[in-house]
């Protein structure tokens, strides 16, 4: 590319898909933020982004337990390793290293925080724990596809629900969900001896396997787990991009990892900006106000507004 396409002259000229784009914009801070909800959570993994809103406020304990795994790096490079198909996804239990399970180094239990008030919903995160033990929960945590509340709420002290699934990302879970499971594949194989054949809730990527060998490619991974709660300052513009990539996947992917230590967005034409290659889209800021730039706006630059309107909603939403 020999020319910055932020160099262009700004343009008015919206595509019908853009003007339904920023009417649903306009529409988020109210439509989809909780009460309570501080801080989030981006998973970004290899069947797509979930970015989860948690309750600060409500489950201080989960919370803090849970950020302490994130903020350490302890979910990277994990996998989903159960799925029950209508009712969970799990993660937080495993790694896959040299052909053999690794388990998340777990630190202590935290008390369990379940209040009916949080129920367990459709697209809410809660901690998975031992059986006759309500206080059991260390790294293991589902994300709920139905409404469980009838069943999880009513067993073991209640399975504590901490946080809930932005709306952009739950097809991500439904796809995880919808994937084949190990046992199902494996059970055709004489005398398999795959290292996760004791797992047999394990959702498996495609290509299915044909052997009991069981590739990384295989495994839904979650390459990165971040949040915007860590040691890593952010500019205004930065929170307001992370908040946008969360917002609009469609749009502007891929998404980057929350409060980065890593430089992710650039300086040009009086622009601070950042490029999406797989949109091949851009987001900039300048003089105060949101600039967008990609196919929805025909490779235009237009306006979505000013930087503060955009801020305040990106912090009401815990970015």
């Amino acid at each position: 590319m020999t020319r910055n396409p932020l160099s262009r002259p700004l343009r008015h000229r919206l595509s019908s898909a853009l003007i339904a784009m920023l009417a649903l914009l306009g529409m988020m801070p109210a439509s989809t933020v909780n009460a309570g909800t501080v801080s989030v959570v981006r998973m970004q993994t290899t069947m797509g982004l979930i970015d989860i809103q948690l309750y600060d406020a409500a489950t201080p304990l989960t919370v803090a337990n849970f950020l302490s795994y994130v903020n350490s790096g302890a979910f990277n490079q994990s996998f989903f390793h159960r799925s029950v198909p209508g009712f969970i996804i799990q993660g937080g239990g495993y790694f896959l290293k040299a052909n053999s399970l690794s388990p998340v180094v777990a630190g202590p239990p935290v008390a369990n925080e379940f209040s009916s008030s949080r129920s367990n919903l459709r697209g809410t995160i809660a901690m998975a724990k031992v059986s006759g033990d309500p206080n059991s929960a260390t790294s293991g945590w589902f994300f709920n596809l139905a409404d469980n509340s009838t069943n999880l709420d009513n067993q073991n002290g209640g399975f504590t629900v901490f946080g809930q699934v932005v709306k952009q990302s739950l097809p991500v879970i439904d796809a995880i969900a919808a994937l084949p499971l190990a046992g199902k594949v494996f059970s055709s194989m004489a005398k398999c001896k795959s290292p996760l054949a004791s797992l047999p809730e394990l959702p498996l990527a495609p290509p299915t396997p044909v052997t009991c060998s069981v590739l990384v490619s295989n495994l839904v991974i979650l390459s990165a787990v971040s949040s915007s709660h860590s040691s890593v300052g952010e500019s205004d513009s930065d929170r307001v991009f992370a908040y946008l990539e969360g917002a609009y996947p469609q749009y502007i992917s891929p998404a980057n990892a929350l409060s980065s230590t890593t430089l992710v967005s650039s300086t040009a034409s009086g622009y601070y900006y950042r490029y999406y290659p797989a949109t091949n889209s851009y987001v900039a800021t300048a003089n105060g106000t949101v600039y967008y730039l990609g196919s929805a706006s025909n490779n235009q630059i237009i306006s979505l507004g000013a930087l503060s309107t955009w801020l305040s909603a990106a912090v009401t939403a815990g970015y």
